[in-house]
């Protein structure tokens, strides 16, 4: 069996506005709004269309922090927190000879460096980024990229994802798609004991 998997709130949580925080003024009252201004450009960041240093550059700027881009680069990636539950299933089905691919929204900051920091991403067969291909989920190009790069049968594979559209798009094309909740893991255990047994 296939297994495409999502990064974010399926395999790592996180907590990016309290990382950014950090590197914010500290007369700063107005800690949304900066937020949400660094958010503008993250589509063009995770598709590539913004090299890393420039997406840097702007962010400090559109945050108002004086921090250097290291300091900006350290908050960005300490953000996540291992999802044990799913890792040990991912443990599993590895052990068990599934193949497993990532498919991932994802930047040049976070990546190749959490496959530096969590060693068991190794045990992934290949992957598909959003800042490798160009394009990021819901997109359906994406997910024919995942397709055509990995030769996936969709009605063979196992798509997880954290989010409503982007299991939208999977289902669409014919993926055998689980929307995953963080907080109710024991519900997706039983969803691919029914997958697994079918």
């Amino acid at each position: 069996m296939t297994f495409l998997y999502d990064i974010g709130r399926v395999l790592l949580d996180f907590d990016f506005e309290t990382s950014i925080a950090r590197i914010l003024p500290q007369d700063a009252t107005d800690h949304a709004l900066r937020m949400t201004r660094i958010l503008e450009r993250k589509d063009d960041f995770e598709t590539g269309k913004i090299e890393t240093e420039e997406y840097i550059a702007w962010a400090l700027e559109a945050l108002g922090s004086t921090a250097t881009p290291d300091e900006f680069r350290h908050a960005w990636r300490n953000i996540f927190t291992p999802n044990e539950p799913m890792w040990a299933r991912v443990r599993q089905l590895a052990a068990d000879g599934h193949r497993l691919i990532l498919f991932s929204n994802i930047n040049g900051i976070h990546c190749p460096w959490i496959f530096e920091k969590y060693p068991e991403f190794s045990l992934f067969h290949g992957s598909v980024l959003s800042y490798h291909t160009g394009f990021i989920k819901p997109a359906p190009e994406i997910y024919r990229h995942a397709i055509e790069t990995h030769g996936l049968i969709p009605g063979e594979t196992l798509y997880i994802d954290d989010l409503p559209q982007n299991c939208a798009t999977g289902r669409e094309l014919g993926f055998r798609t689980w929307q995953y909740d963080l907080r109710n893991h024991a519900a997706f255990e039983e969803w691919l004991a029914i997958e697994m047994a079918g």
